[in-house]
């Protein structure tokens, strides 16, 4: 049995992740946040998992909209991980290369791949919401390396 969440945190750690944003809208504007617990859960039917924080200042949008995006970014977008990472932030100012697409959601411009999903479910486990997402379109620029974490520190995929 684990100790404390500190033991958790340390073994994934060691452990790369990819990172990512996710953006949706609501009444109040855009919402985005930075996230590392990504995967694709199933191909048939195609679905996504991002796992939210439920202390997350885009999670009282996230709880109820019913489109997102998630964006997965490259080995040199880390300034704006750090942004949508970091509470208070003007997530989508001057700083940030974004547009809503038709239904308002936030498409951020440089992001080598995007996948506009339709939210499928939310599941809470613990302090945290797996949002499951059903993507209803990519966009993909192969070639990029992606982001990841890796020991605490951002790193790339030579």
């Amino acid at each position: 049995m684990v100790e404390s969440s500190l033991g958790l945190r340390g073994v994934f750690r060691d452990f790369p992740q990819g990172v990512g944003i996710v953006t949706a809208t609501g009444g109040d504007g855009p919402v985005g946040v930075t996230v590392s617990s990504i995967t694709s859960a199933s191909l048939d039917p195609p679905l996504v998992v991002v796992w939210i924080g439920q202390g997350a200042s885009a999670w009282p949008v996230l709880r109820t909209a019913p489109l997102f995006a998630l964006h997965l970014l490259h080995a040199g977008q880390t300034a704006l991980s750090d942004l949508f990472a970091r509470s208070g932030a003007d997530r989508f100012g001057q700083a940030t290369r974004w547009e809503p697409d038709d239904d308002g959601v936030p498409h951020l411009l440089d992001a080598p791949a995007r996948l506009r999903c339709r939210t499928s479910r939310r599941i809470v486990v613990g302090d945290h919401v797996a949002l499951v997402g059903e993507p209803l379109a990519i966009e993909h620029k192969a070639g990029a390396s992606p982001l990841v974490r890796f020991q605490g520190r951002y790193t790339s995929v030579a």
